[in-house]
């Protein structure tokens, strides 16, 4: 299953690292970091999206 492509403007579902890819999908090497709920900011160039590439790791208190 491939990873889901998300536009920029629309809430992040996880907090963590998003990657700007391509307009074909390709990576850009360029991230951004994103708290859950939030819009994805706008990209650096037209036709780009962003996947999830490392989401934040939350523990709970005992």
């Amino acid at each position: 299953m491939p990873d889901k492509l998300l536009k920029p403007g629309q809430k992040a579902p996880k907090s963590g690292q998003y990657e700007i890819t391509g307009p074909r999908g390709g990576g850009t090497g360029v991230e951004r970091t994103v708290t859950r709920n939030e819009p994805l900011p706008p990209p650096e160039q037209k036709g780009q999206r962003y996947r999830l590439v490392d989401p934040t790791q939350h523990r709970r208190k005992p």
